[in-house]
């Protein structure tokens, strides 16, 4: 129990910190800090999407990263054909996210372990390729979004702490998405057919529908983050989709701990903020990342959740 007040200290801290960094940002006049941390909650809410189907689902993607980039081709193409509005921008970039993602859940969910990660990833590829011969809209030189969605004046996204407060709101409400269908009866499932699948298999669940269910959630909520990304660089690029882009939020996934509510916004913001601070340091940051991250993931099974949750035993 006190390993677990610890986590739960730690997570409300964080949470309480997130909440009051606008705060900080003004007092201090360091516009920067919330500028990089806006950018570390919309990759946590991809992170977060990503563990519901890895961490409670079981489903090792290789191809997350799909969804963060058709989220944001989805505002660029509208911005640059003359549709600014928010409220017709982010449901289709929501729309198109869930369509790509019931497409290769339907095909790649046939196939299981490596042959899954490896279809997963072909498809990402080839959103990636696509993305690139648009000549119309950037190519491999990507998209600039000349002008935020517009949301008729109920929010206003260029401005910083109002931008940030809603994308802290996605997060949360993501958060709070993900606890619900974890704790339904469907989710239920979802996390059975991780730990044996034959068995709910044999007492007759349809295994695939259910997985395919959470896939199609994961990616709509994986799009709103690539939504909110082409807002915040006004910009977007083939890159965002890359095969790496997946293994970032795969490793915020582990490293913050699988199968855990606040485990990926743990380490996205411990994943970025180091990233940050070593690049600072010096040009061969990742020499540095990869031993820490890989001392923290071998001494602290169950990423830093898991850590955190048994600090106080023994």
């Amino acid at each position: 129990m006190k390993g677990l007040n610890v986590s739960k200290a730690v997570t409300a801290l964080m949470l309480a910190g997130l909440v009051l960094l606008p705060l900080y940002s003004s007092l201090s006049g360091n516009i920067f800090i919330l500028t990089l941390f806006t950018r570390i909650v919309i990759l946590a809410l991809a992170a977060a999407s990503l563990n519901l189907i890895m961490g409670y689902g079981g489903m090792m993607s290789f191809g997350h990263a799909a969804y963060l980039g058709i989220g944001g081709y989805a505002v660029g193409i509208l911005a640059q054909e003359g549709v600014g509005s928010g409220f017709v921008q982010f449901p289709v970039a929501l729309a198109a996210s869930a369509l790509f993602a019931l497409v290769i859940g339907a095909l790649s969910l046939r196939t299981r372990g490596v042959y899954f990660i490896m279809i997963t990833l072909a498809f990402a590829q080839m959103a990636y390729y696509v993305a690139s011969g648009l000549a119309r809209y950037g190519g491999d030189d990507g998209l600039t979004v000349y002008k935020r969605s517009d949301f008729s004046g109920l929010i206003n996204l260029s401005d910083r702490v109002q931008f940030y407060y809603l994308c802290l709101a996605g997060l949360l409400g993501v958060i709070f998405l993900i606890w619900r269908v974890v704790n339904s009866r469907f989710g239920l499932v979802v996390q059975g057919l991780r730990s044996n699948e034959q068995r709910l298999q044999a007492i007759g669940f349809p295994a695939k529908r259910y997985q395919l269910v959470c896939f199609v959630i994961a990616g709509t909520m994986c799009g709103l983050a690539g939504a909110l990304l082409a807002n915040n660089t006004d910009f977007v690029s083939p890159a965002v989709m890359y095969w790496t882009r997946s293994g970032d939020l795969m490793v915020m996934v582990i490293l913050g701990g699988m199968g855990t509510l606040f485990g990926p916004v743990m380490g996205a913001v411990v994943y970025l903020l180091l990233e940050e601070f070593l690049s600072q340091i010096t040009e061969y940051w990742a020499l540095i990342m990869g031993p820490l991250l890989l001392l923290i993931v071998l001494f602290g099974r169950g990423g830093i959740m898991g850590l955190l949750g048994r600090l106080n035993r023994g």
